[in-house]
């Protein structure tokens, strides 16, 4: 069955179950229904700085609408429902020598560019049982060995099934299939791969899979610390196993210490040589606004840190440009944040880091790869008026390596609003 003939069937199915409703199901189904359209104004800038770099820079601006609409569940002892999401993307400013940011779809011939504009409409069937809900269609799964990406102006997408059950107070349950992925900056649903950019030294005979198997288990022991243990299989590329503690320790009166535990082991699945284990550690102490953090993260085995293609990857240095997961990969991470909401200025925050990794195996008897990164986020959500909870972000980061890897300098600007339908 193809992805159309599937979404006819899901709409068909979801259309006759309201119909053979009684009238307070019916109401209960809409009742619970909430809509919202955010809207999305991204520019992005990318000036490469290395010799004899492919392009100079990335440059483009672009604007999104995503269109989100959540029902309510029918009554019952199993419930039914459905979840959609429209997204679109606009072109205001770009070229093919400036093309491939990520904002926008490129043309097939890259020498066009990118599209003037791109789009994608997902629906979701749902069905809930006690305190047990299962979803089928378009997913965006936020799971440690499966985060899909939002950094660009759509999000990126994914098709399957998720079951998430609540059933034991303080337990999450998740588990599910992914079969296909929409990539941030297209309009095509594709098989999945992995991402490889950094020095991961990993080796495939297959280049995409069309199913990756997840299951998770979190569990909150208390109010201020939880654990978890996660599992993921892309198939004919790796199996990881995830486990995590979180931790917050309140020292005084407005201050804490709050521990981010993590480790990982990936496992070749008989068609790559993937071989990793990933630790990391994070700590941040809290006193009024201020929030001071510190990371460690390393990595061993035969290659690098694997997730999948265009995801974002569960590590506690993984951040606006770098993964810092490379094979052998040492990085250390320091960190400052302040809420201007201390000193009377709700909505305002700023963001600042710095990055450094060593010891990157790069083979071929070649000597060991370095890298830093610098970042800067500076953030105002309006908090009243005609323009309330209109935001803005600036976000900048610069990136310097040795032995291999691009420099860079970036900055994006985004400008959102999100208006609540009902």
């Amino acid at each position: 069955m193809d992805r159309n003939t599937r979404i006819l069937a899901t709409r068909l199915l979801l259309a006759g179950g309201v119909i053979s409703l009684s009238a307070p199901a019916a109401a209960d189904f809409v009742k619970d229904s909430k809509a919202s359209l955010e809207l999305r104004n991204f520019y992005f800038n990318r000036d490469y700085r290395q010799n004899n770099a492919p392009q100079s820079k990335q440059e483009e601006w672009a604007q999104g609408f995503l269109l989100r609409y959540e029902s309510g569940f029918t009554e019952g002892l199993i419930g039914v429902g459905f979840d959609a999401i429209g997204l679109l993307g606009v072109k205001l400013d770009s070229s093919p020598d400036r093309a491939g940011s990520g904002l926008l779809k490129r043309h097939r011939d890259t020498s066009k560019g990118a599209q003037d504009e791109y789009g994608e409409l997902g629906l979701t069937a749902k069905v809930r049982a006690s305190k047990s809900t299962l979803k089928l269609g378009t997913l965006l799964p936020k799971l440690p060995t499966v985060l899909a990406n939002d950094s660009r102006l759509l999000p990126q997408t994914f098709e399957g099934g998720q079951l998430t059950s609540l059933e034991i107070e303080g337990l999450t349950v998740d588990a599910g299939r992914l079969t296909q992925v929409n990539q941030r900056d297209s309009s095509d649903y594709e098989d999945m791969g992995i991402t490889r950019t950094g020095a991961k030294g990993i080796t495939t005979r297959h280049l995409d899979s069309d199913s990756f198997d997840f299951a998770s288990l979190n569990y909150k022991w208390t109010s201020n610390l939880a654990t978890g243990y996660s599992y993921g299989h892309l198939d004919n590329f790796y199996s990881q196993h995830l486990v995590n503690l979180t931790y917050v320790l309140p020292v005084t009166t407005g201050q804490s210490l709050k521990t981010d535990l993590r480790f990982a082991r990936s496992t070749d699945d008989g068609g790559s040589n993937i071989d990793n284990n990933a630790i990391g550690a994070m700590f941040t102490y809290s006193l009024g606004g201020h929030g001071l953090g510190l990371g460690y993260q390393g990595m061993s085995g035969d290659t690098g840190y694997a997730y999948v293609n265009g995801t974002d990857a569960f590590l506690v240095n993984f951040v606006q440009i770098g993964d810092f997961a490379s094979k052998d990969e040492k990085s250390w991470q320091a960190r400052y944040d302040y809420n201007f909401a201390a000193i009377g200025v709700p909505g305002l925050t700023f963001m600042t880091r710095y990055l450094t990794g060593d010891n990157i195996d790069l083979g071929g008897n070649r000597p060991q790869g370095k890298e830093w990164e610098r970042d800067t986020d500076i953030g105002y959500v309006v908090q009243g008026g005609p323009l309330k909870n209109v935001g803005v972000k600036w976000r900048n980061a610069t990136v310097r390596s040795t032995n291999f890897g691009s420099d860079l300098d970036e900055n994006r600007l985004i400008v959102s609003y999100t208006l609540p339908i009902w």
